[in-house]
C-alpha cells in the first residue's frame, strides 16, 4: 500500500468513528486525551495531519521556526527559491536586455561565472541590490527600469 492509498484508508476510518473513538485515536496518536471543546471534525483533520507526517514527513525545521515566529507577531521572510541549473534568467535594465544562466556552481551572464545574483546586479546597476529581487524571483522586482 502506497502512503497515499494508506492516508486515503485512514482517513475513510476516521470518518466512520464516532466522538468517542475519535478520543481514543487522538490519545494514541498525541499521547494525551484531546480536550474536551474540539469538535470531531477537527480531530479527524488532526489525525489525518498526524497519518501525513508519518507517511511523508512533517514540517522541516525552517518551516516551523517561521511558524513559531509568525505566531509571535513577527513577519515572516519567504525564503530564496531554489533555482535549477540551466534555468535562463531575464531581465531589462535601462533599455538592455540581460540574460543570465544558472549553474551548478554559480550563475553565467556574458561568459563571466558569478557566485551569486547579487553580484550580477551589482555590475548591471552599480548599485547593491538583492540579485533574487532584483531578478523577480520575490515577485517584487525593481521598479526603477
Amino acid at each position: 500500500m502506497t502512503g497515499n492509498d494508506h492516508i486515503a484508508a485512514r482517513w475513510g476510518e476516521l470518518g466512520q468513528m464516532d466522538r468517542a473513538a475519535l478520543r481514543v485515536a487522538w490519545a494514541e496518536a498525541f499521547g494525551d486525551a484531546p480536550p474536551h471543546f474540539l469538535s470531531t471534525i477537527f480531530m479527524r483533520k488532526a489525525l489525518i495531519w498526524h497519518a501525513q507526517c508519518h507517511a511523508f514527513g512533517g514540517l522541516t525545521t525552517e518551516v516551523k521556526r517561521a511558524l513559531k515566529s509568525a505566531a509571535g507577531g513577527k513577519q515572516v521572510r519567504t525564503p530564496t527559491p531554489v533555482i535549477k541549473p540551466g534555468t535562463q534568467l531575464v531581465r531589462e535594465w535601462n533599455g538592455r536586455r540581460y540574460q543570465v544562466e544558472v549553474s551548478e556552481d554559480g550563475f553565467v551572464m556574458n561568459g563571466d561565472h558569478f557566485k551569486s545574483l547579487s553580484a550580477i546586479a551589482l555590475q548591471i546597476t552599480g548599485t547593491s541590490w538583492s540579485g533574487p529581487r532584483f531578478f523577480g524571483l520575490n515577485g517584487r522586482a525593481g521598479a526603477n527600469t
